[in-house]
């Protein structure tokens, strides 16, 4: 990639391509580029984009990719275009500000209609507030024709620089000897010194998932990737969530490691909730009071990404690092076979836990006791 002499950041263009140029677009051949004529990004990027396209992706140059970005999101998609534009695959670049108001009330059709033709997907974005549901009209579409797409929402520069350079080939390995054991077992149950003491009993009919990084057309992955999951039986306890909250309340709130919030469960749902910050206890309770499922546990996770070392307040990556996660709302039923739908999901995060499947202790204070 080439770089003008005496800057730091490369750049995609649309014009064709001249003679010394970097990686150029034609223009015609890409729909959502607009009127940009150039978009820089930095080279600092290139690694983690390059670990989407060629390792958790695995795009081949005959296929067909649809990017969604927005404006706020734009150079980090740039540096991914530019991934595929060396594989030679072709893609199509689209900017939600181009095609809708945000935040988004639906899915532009526009958008869903190069999907429906596409092999992969990359949806890289700043979450907006009541956006859930555009969001879920559009992995309808990544279910139904099975597309390997990445879930890359308020990916940001920490991000790229961290968990998209992890070892996803070693996360993998790590991931499917958990996912091996917990597919065997009756429950799970979870403590930290802060106060987090819960079980999970889990129902056989319901599937594990394994999101590794590594994706494919069965189950559409975050990037980073990094956990194992599904939609439990019964949840009853206490979590300390000294991590992070999900959705918009994650930029709202960011870290929590000074002012937690504690909830307690009781039959799978939500019986209480309390923190210091009495805003992020009335909006976490709003939130998880949406319809009558959203103060269910829908979904009971451990993150596998061991090449995090700590919470950093942006739920994308917070949710793979090491430990036990939890979300109330929509169980994602058409992946785990849960029979229960919400139209909202929000997953919360602790920090250094210890972990028993069954009777056999799998991670202690946050490190895993199981090799990689």
């Amino acid at each position: 990639m080439s770089i003008p002499a005496g800057e730091s950041r490369s750049e995609v263009t649309n014009p064709a391509p001249s003679a010394g140029s970097g990686q150029a677009l034609s223009p015609g051949t890409r729909e959502g580029w607009g009127a940009r004529k150039a978009v820089s990004f930095d080279p600092e990027y290139v690694q983690g984009a390059r670990n989407a396209v060629n390792v958790c992706l695995r795009v081949r140059a005959d296929e067909k990719v649809c990017v969604i970005t927005d404006e706020v999101t734009l150079e980090i998609a740039a540096a991914i275009c530019s991934e595929l534009d060396l594989l030679g695959a072709a893609f199509n670049l689209w900017v939600l500000e181009d095609w809708a108001e945000r935040p988004l009330k639906d899915f532009p059709r526009e958008i869903s209609d190069d999907l429906e033709t596409s092999q992969v997907s990359i949806f890289a974005v700043q979450a907006q507030r009541n956006e859930l549901r555009s969001r879920m009209q559009m992995t309808d579409v990544v279910n139904r024709r099975k597309i390997r797409h990445a879930h890359m929402v308020n990916i940001n520069r920490q991000i790229m620089l961290e968990g998209m350079r992890a070892d996803f080939q070693k996360v993998d390995r790590l991931s499917a000897k958990v996912v091996a054991m917990v597919r065997q077992a009756q429950r799970v149950r979870a403590r930290t010194a802060a106060g987090t003491d819960l079980t999970a009993e889990l129902n056989q009919n319901y599937r594990w998932l394994k999101t590794s990084g590594i994706i494919t057309p069965e189950k559409w992955g975050n990037l980073p990737g990094g956990e194992i999951f599904t939609t439990p039986g019964e949840v009853n306890g206490t979590f300390v969530i000294d991590g992070v909250v999900g959705d918009y309340l994650c930029a709202k709130f960011g870290n929590l490691r000074e002012t937690p919030l504690t909830v307690r469960m009781k039959n799978n749902r939500l019986t209480e909730a309390h923190s210091e910050n009495r805003e992020l206890e009335d909006d976490f309770w709003k939130y998880t009071h949406t319809d009558e499922n959203s103060d269910r546990v829908g979904e009971f996770a451990i993150g596998t990404n061991i090449d995090l070392k700590d919470v950093i307040g942006q739920i994308l990556q917070d949710e793979k690092y090491p430990g036990v996660h939890i979300a109330f709302g929509n169980p994602y039923g058409a992946h785990t076979g849960a029979e229960w739908d919400s139209s909202t999901h929000i997953d919360v995060v602790g920090r250094k836990f210890n972990i028993w499947v069954d009777d056999q202790q799998i991670m202690q204070d946050g490190k895993f006791l199981v090799e990689a």
